[in-house]
């Protein structure tokens, strides 16, 4: 009769703890997104003064790389290309002189013909007065050689003129075409000094996210090249559970909804979080062998991500559960 009594106690144990509601409906581990910054530039690592465990800010400033020979090389551009500027200038000033002689020429040649128009105008008032006698003709003799000379002035300064417009046709192309020269030049120091400008800046070694040094594997005086991992940064703030449901779970979440979310650190020791569903898997996967869901039985689930705000107890590969 004892053994009776003993074994329905057993049975109703047994029947009120699988009436009893499961305290998560999924587990999983805690993630952190996680970047590796590798270095951008090829020298000695002057400056790197991070320690694991340190939390950096986005856009810090955690190191510097040995940029002396690329800022050299800019300053010898920088002196090419001022010498280059120079050039330009005085072949500025060389086509502004020809310029000035061309027009001090054009302007004789105003002058001359203005005068021989006077001596013209002067030559007919001075005809009808020698007709009518009232002035010797030596004086209207003295015009015509006076035009005459003009005339002989008019030509020697168009031949100039002439001569000096052949001249600044060709100096003028010269002098364009080094300037040309001398703009591919200077384009070219610019593309250069921006590629220089680019590899400086790369030297300086800057955190991309907010969040904490997981992880370091180079010392200050190491000499590094491209590509080489320097860190680890993981956000440990903005973390998430990776955890697995059944299909038949799936059909009752969504992404976007809110979840709840226990912290695991062991002995029974749990951590209520808000979490949001951030990402559901459109594959089903085998069951991974360390995750228990809610139906031990099925052979296929799917991931899901639930995002949780980290209130700095929270640890990456820490166990965790999630109630929907």
């Amino acid at each position: 009769m004892k053994q009776i009594v003993i074994m329905a106690s057993v049975m109703l144990l047994m029947a009120s703890c699988s009436k009893k509601e499961k305290e998560f409906d999924a587990t999983g581990t805690f993630e952190a997104t996680e970047v590796t910054i590798s270095a951008k530039a090829t020298g000695e690592l002057q400056s790197f003064e991070v320690v694991e465990g340190q939390s950096v800010e986005d856009q810090q400033l955690l190191g510097n790389i040995d940029v002396t020979q690329l800022k050299m090389k800019k300053s010898e551009l920088a002196t090419a290309s001022r010498q280059l500027s120079a050039n330009q200038s005085q072949l500025g000033a060389n086509r502004r002189a020809t310029d000035s002689k061309k027009t001090d020429l054009e302007k004789q040649v105003a002058v001359i013909r203005q005068q021989i128009a006077n001596a013209r105008r002067e030559k007919t008032r001075y005809s009808e007065l020698v007709s009518d006698g009232a002035v010797p003709r030596k004086q209207l003799d003295d015009i015509n050689y006076q035009i005459s000379v003009l005339e002989k002035q008019l030509a020697a300064t168009s031949d100039q003129l002439n001569s000096a417009n052949k001249s600044l046709a060709e100096q003028s192309k010269g002098i364009e075409s080094q300037i040309s020269g001398i703009e591919a030049q200077k384009q070219g120091i610019e593309v250069q000094q921006s590629q220089l400008d680019d590899q400086i800046a790369n030297a300086s070694i800057k955190s991309p996210i907010s969040g904490t040094v997981l992880e370091k594997y180079v010392e200050r005086g190491e000499y590094v090249t491209v590509g080489k991992p320097l860190l680890k940064i993981g956000d440990t703030e903005n973390m998430f559970i990776r955890a697995y449901v059944t299909s038949q779970q799936l059909q009752n979440i969504k992404v976007g909804q809110t979840v709840k979310v226990l912290a695991d650190y062991g002995k029974k020791e749990k951590k209520a979080y808000d979490g949001t569903i951030a990402w559901i898997s459109n594959r089903a996967e085998f069951t991974p062998k360390t995750i228990l869901t809610d139906d031990e039985r099925a052979d296929l689930v799917y991931a899901i991500k639930v995002a949780v705000k980290n209130d700095g107890y929270i640890k990456i590969g820490m166990y965790g559960e999630v109630k929907f």
